[in-house]
């Protein structure tokens, strides 16, 4: 069932004027965000018509944008992932491990999404090998699947990772399975000053070969003596990782898993009041016991809220790492199960996209809402793109 209200509507009403304010701020990935959330399931994608053969109803049927930071076109991604992973997981505990960086990092972070984003999957997916590698700690090759988040609950801009790591590893000669120590899988502080020591390494690196770009208030920062006055001071501070307690076995990994992955900054289901220039959305304040609270913004905050957890063209926000690498996973994963001595999964049977759609989802396209009959497609529906509105045009 369609939400009551949507961040599509927000941007059909406001999302014009928004641009006509902003115009200088917004990158292409933004700008193609906001259009194709605004045209998502609109004649503008076209599509076709279907009709029941049984009842004869009749339905347009319009086209998905599939853009990754639309909160309707995540659905079937999410659950064909997670169908995936369904097979990879192990029968052993699970751990959820979370990497945050400071404030200060995250500055930088904003303005060189691209580079920065990939030094904190490298940091903390090389401190987590490290320790994990050490005699004193587990001495195993670990293995973890991590997804890149960097909003809160109220939308503002707090970039870390939620990494799921299976607690235990493959031996050093790869002949035997290192299980962690009952509830524990590292210590966390040493991992959080390993994972501090290589991002400040990787984000010098970065600086010096010229990768990092700074404008507005960060302008000074392209000063070699500015920027080393920055690195000094994010070593001077602690850095925030923790672990969960583990899970009680792989059955409810994926349905945490499902929290994290193919999600953007806020699901439609949390609009509750779209009102001239506002948009109010629930939120879960956790410094007071998590309770269910309702935060209202102005249109243009809420937009420009939204937008600053896009991520660049091509950037993968979903990795793999140790021995769940995408070069050797299916090769490592067989050994474990071999010296785990569990069987070894079936890979799914290809079917039809309904099918899988309805099995994964339980939306039956091709069934009618009113009488239960066969929706069968009887043609096209060319795309036809809203008139476009001149610039000095209010959206509201």
């Amino acid at each position: 069932m369609r939400p009551t209200l949507e961040v599509a509507d927000v941007l059909r009403r406001h999302g014009a004027a928004f641009l006509n304010r902003n115009d200088a701020h917004l990158g292409r990935v933004e700008r193609r965000v906001m259009a194709a959330i605004e045209a998502c399931r609109t004649p503008a994608l076209g599509g076709h018509v279907e009709q029941c053969d049984d009842c004869g109803l009749v339905r347009c049927a319009y086209n998905s944008c599939r853009n990754r930071h639309c909160p309707k076109c995540q659905g079937l991604a999410r659950a064909a992932w997670l169908e995936a992973r369904q097979a990879e997981l192990l029968p052993v505990p699970y751990f959820h491990v979370v990497f945050t960086m400071p404030p200060a990092a995250a500055e930088i972070a904003f303005q060189n999404k691209r580079v920065v984003y990939a030094i904190l999957f490298r940091a903390a997916a090389d401190a987590m090998r490290d320790v994990a590698a050490n005699p004193r700690h587990l001495g195993a090759e670990i293995g973890a699947v991590a997804v890149l988040h960097s909003w809160g609950q109220t939308m503002t801009y707090h970039p870390h990772l939620h990494c799921i790591v299976p607690a235990g590893g493959l031996s050093s000669d790869q002949t035997r399975w290192v299980a962690c120590r009952p509830g524990f899988l590292l210590p966390v502080r040493v991992l959080s000053r390993r994972f501090r020591e290589i991002f400040v390494a990787r984000m010098r690196a970065a600086f010096a070969a010229g990768e990092l770009r700074f404008s507005g208030a960060l302008a000074a920062l392209a000063e070699p003596a500015v920027f080393a006055e920055r690195i000094a001071g994010l070593i001077g501070v602690e850095w925030v990782v923790f672990a969960k307690p583990p899970f009680a076995g792989p059955e409810p990994v994926l349905a945490y898993l499902g929290r994290y992955t193919h999600r953007v900054a806020i699901a439609n289901s949390r609009l509750t009041r779209l009102t001239g220039d506002e948009v109010a959305f629930t939120w879960k304040d956790y410094r007071d016991s998590g309770k269910t609270k309702v935060m209202t913004l102005n249109a243009d905050e809420f937009i420009r809220r939204f937008l600053l957890h896009t991520v660049p063209d091509g950037f993968h926000r979903i990795r793999h790492i140790g021995f769940l690498a995408n070069g050797h996973r299916t090769e490592k994963l067989a050994l474990c199960r071999t010296l785990l001595a569990v069987p070894r999964s079936e890979p799914p049977v290809a079917e039809p996209y309904r099918e899988r759609l309805r099995r994964l989802t339980g939306h039956a396209l091709d069934v009618c809402p009113d009488c239960g009959g066969a929706m069968l497609e009887r043609g096209p529906l060319p795309r036809r793109p809203p008139p476009r509105r001149p610039f000095w045009c209010d959206s509201s």
